[in-house]
């Protein structure tokens, strides 16, 4: 499933191609032909992400509402339209780009109430500008649940996937056991600094960069991480524990991580 960096990225770039025009939107695949038509000739006012969904606006006060899932695709590129590649559930189509997606998990046509709902069942995404860190820290406080999980919760904090949840915890020397109720407001707002810092790098450079000398560097580099998927601690060079939260794999070191009654 991709991170909220990925779909920051494409609402960004999708908001380029496409706001501020009359848009042809179909359903090359036919499953969602109903919920086509209702968005087609449509003014786009803008594109946005909120954690993992986009959401495309339009001015007769409906919103298409997007969910990659595991499997889902974004794909945008410049006019001429080319033929379908795959199962393409919906294309959107300016003056100048197309847009098709594949797969989505949820491709649905919501009204502002439904919007509504769905920013209000969504934690605050710690690339917004509109987020409120307080609601996130208020939910961890009031957790038993190990901090490896609640960070991943998107009702808790959206955005925030496998990658990133282990390089913030290890960046930020958090055990990803210690209990919500036992994390402490600055190490709370060190994650929360942390990831924003993070996720816009991956914005940026579509991808996840974790590694502090690759942080700085102006020269194009690949993915690159700490211990995820490591065996041993680049700090300390002693070995990383992998384990299992919430049915998810994770990664820790035990000795730069320590895992005591309350941080600070």
């Amino acid at each position: 499933m991709p991170e909220g960096h990925t779909i920051h990225r494409a609402a960004r770039d999708h908001r380029r191609a496409l706001s501020g025009q009359k848009l042809s939107v179909i359903s090359p695949q036919g499953k969602f032909s109903e919920g086509a038509s209702l968005l087609d000739l449509q003014f786009c006012e803008t594109v946005e992400a909120i954690g993992k969904h986009l959401l495309y606006r339009f001015q007769n006060n409906r919103a298409l509402h997007i969910h990659l899932g595991l499997f889902g695709r974004v794909r945008k590129q410049p006019l001429p339209l080319k033929p379908p590649k795959g199962a393409v559930h919906v294309r959107l189509a300016s003056k100048t780009h197309f847009v098709d997606i594949n797969g989505p998990s949820v491709c649905e046509v919501l009204d502002q109430s439904g919007v509504d709902a769905l920013f209000h069942r969504i934690g605050p995404d710690v690339l917004r500008a509109d987020a409120n860190p307080d609601i996130s820290f208020q939910k961890i406080q009031r957790s038993t649940l190990p901090i490896g999980q609640l960070i991943m919760d998107q009702s808790i904090m959206a955005g925030i996937g496998n990658i990133y949840r282990t390089e913030i915890l290890w960046r930020q020397a958090i055990h990803p056991e210690i209990p919500g109720k036992a994390i402490s407001r600055h190490a709370f707002d060190c994650i929360w600094t942390d990831a924003a810092y993070l996720l816009a790098i991956g914005v940026k450079r579509n991808a996840i960069v974790t590694v502090d000398a690759q942080l700085s560097s102006k020269k194009r580099s690949g993915e690159r991480y700490n211990i995820f998927g490591t065996v041993s601690c680049p700090k300390c060079n002693g070995d990383v524990r992998h384990l299992e939260i919430n049915k998810r794999r994770a990664f820790v070191c035990d000795t730069c991580q320590p895992l005591p009654n309350r941080i600070s």
